[in-house]
């Protein structure tokens, strides 16, 4: 049976990077179940993770086919979430419980490992609400993967850029282990 990966798209311009991922995740025999969020999808369209993932796409809580809420049966049978790109939005929205839509609530029903990879503006990174979240969430169990140093799409230069796919990559199909 394979092991069920859900990856969490958020609104970052790194969100490109995430169909790599799923792309790279399905190649090594991973099923991969994709929720965006509605700013994601403003950069990155779904028919680009349901092409790579050959499963329907999650970017409605309210558009669930059946009566059985569409989040816990996921929940039950995924392994990992990891939310590539992270925003910080989310990061705040994940450490204080809020879950407003189709990600954010089944990021609370998830019960595996959770996988988060940060990708902001340094400024927002380092901001001490933001630092405070992360601490929030490292305390609870939550991977880390990144963010590095680099300059980022606005063009200024330091820690926030998101983690290069095959580093992402490799670490979670080691939290698959």
């Amino acid at each position: 049976m394979k092991s069920t990966v859900v990856i969490g798209v958020t609104g970052s311009i790194a969100a490109y990077k995430a169909a790599d991922l799923t792309s790279q995740l399905v190649k090594k025999g991973k099923d991969v179940v994709v929720i965006m969020t509605a700013s994601a999808q403003k950069l990155v369209g779904p028919q680009t993770f349901l092409t790579l993932s050959r499963n329907p796409v999650i970017t409605d809580l309210w558009a669930m086919p059946d009566w059985q809420p569409g989040h816990i049966e996921l929940a039950d049978r995924a392994k990992l979430l990891a939310v590539v790109p992270c925003t910080a939005n989310f990061i705040g929205k994940l450490a204080n419980g809020i879950a407003d839509d189709a990600l954010s609530t089944y990021a609370l029903s998830h019960t595996g490992k959770v996988v988060v990879v940060p990708a902001m503006n340094p400024k927002m990174w380092k901001h001490p609400a933001v630092q405070k979240n992360v601490k929030i969430l490292k305390s609870r169990g939550v991977e880390f993967i990144g963010p590095v140093a680099g300059r980022v799409a606005c063009g200024d230069n330091g820690e926030g850029r998101m983690e290069e796919v095959p580093a992402i990559l490799a670490r979670i199909l080691e939290e698959l282990k």
